[in-house]
């Protein structure tokens, strides 16, 4: 009956979770700020911090990313003819088989999916009544898990026979610490391929270097096709730059998955989620079915919370 129920206010249940992510990544800093003085102003005082630190990154960064996309946009169907043309008088490609192949109309196609997503993108951001609404609920739902911290494990903790309150808190502080390092293992993931390609580009000379270091970071989120989608449009916008920057863009790009691979997510989401990757993809998938980009984004969290819900209420009592 609770999963109906939250599948009937899925909107409602993931903003609730999400912010509940922010608490629990937020509650160690308020924490240790509590010993000095009030909860209730070492809540305001990090939650400020956090919003100001963000808007003094983000703000510059999307005022710059947001000129280049209109230029982005402006020359993408000149980029798309441009590399028609180059593939249709190219000898390898019009003495074999692929030359059967209507290449303009997959160009085309494959055009105008890449200007529809970035379409979708603006026009996403130009909702911005309705995201001011959902941030401004976010920021409040986040601002009473940090003051209220007891209160609400107490009121959770009520929901159970006092045999069971123990194991309840047991579990809820599991949870807490599990989920609590989330949103800065995934900060620290997508901001590795961020700064590797944006770096890179940079120094190949790139056009939209910060644009598409952005778009590589923010796709990233979403496993295999979003850091597929993304080199595919960076190759669509520097193919005029010769096979070698080409080559070279692909390898930047094999170095900065690699990077994140092998070396920041399993250190990262190992330490925080202890979640075995085909469990995380299992939850993206599921999550990507019924709740939307944000429940893909969210979803290595829910995985936690599901696995360690598993373990303690079924898997340790099997044992």
């Amino acid at each position: 009956l609770f999963i109906i129920f939250i599948t009937k206010i899925k909107d409602i249940a993931i903003l609730f979770f999400a912010s509940y992510v922010i608490a629990c990544s937020l509650n160690p800093l308020v924490d240790k700020m509590t010993k000095k003085m009030s909860r209730s102003l070492a809540s305001t005082l990090v939650l400020c911090g956090v919003l100001l630190i963000s808007a003094l990154f983000i703000l510059p960064l999307f005022v710059v990313a947001g000129q280049q996309i209109k230029s982005f946009l402006v020359m993408l169907p000149e980029h798309v003819t441009a590399v028609k043309s180059f593939l249709m008088n190219t000898p390898l490609v019009s003495q074999s088989t692929i030359a059967q192949l209507d290449i303009g109309e997959l160009l085309s196609t494959a055009s105008g999916f890449t200007t529809k997503f970035v379409n979708d993108s603006i026009n996403l951001s130009m909702e911005f009544a309705s995201a001011i609404v959902y941030f401004l609920a976010a920021c409040i739902i986040v601002y009473y898990f940090l003051v209220d911290k007891e209160t609400v494990k107490k009121t959770y903790s009520s929901l159970f026979p006092r045999p069971m309150k123990a194991k309840a808190e047991e579990i809820l502080d599991t949870i807490s610490v599990k989920i609590g390092g989330y949103m800065l293992a995934l900060i620290v993931t997508i901001g590795c391929v961020g700064l590797i390609m944006t770096a890179g580009l940079m120094l190949l000379g790139v056009d939209y270097a910060l644009l598409l270091g952005v778009l590589n970071a923010v796709l990233d989120i979403i496993p295999v096709v979003g850091p597929g989608l993304a080199l595919v449009i960076t190759l669509l916008v520097a193919y005029k730059m010769g096979p070698l920057t080409l080559v070279l863009i692909i390898l930047l790009f094999i170095i900065a998955q690699w990077a994140e691979n092998n070396l920041v997510r399993p250190y990262i989401f190992g330490k925080f989620l202890d979640l075995h990757p085909l469990i995380i993809y299992f939850f993206l998938f599921v999550t990507a079915q019924y709740l939307g980009v944000i429940g893909v984004i969210f979803a290595p969290a829910i995985a936690a919370t599901v696995c360690v819900l598993i373990e303690e209420l079924y898997i340790k009592n099997v044992n």
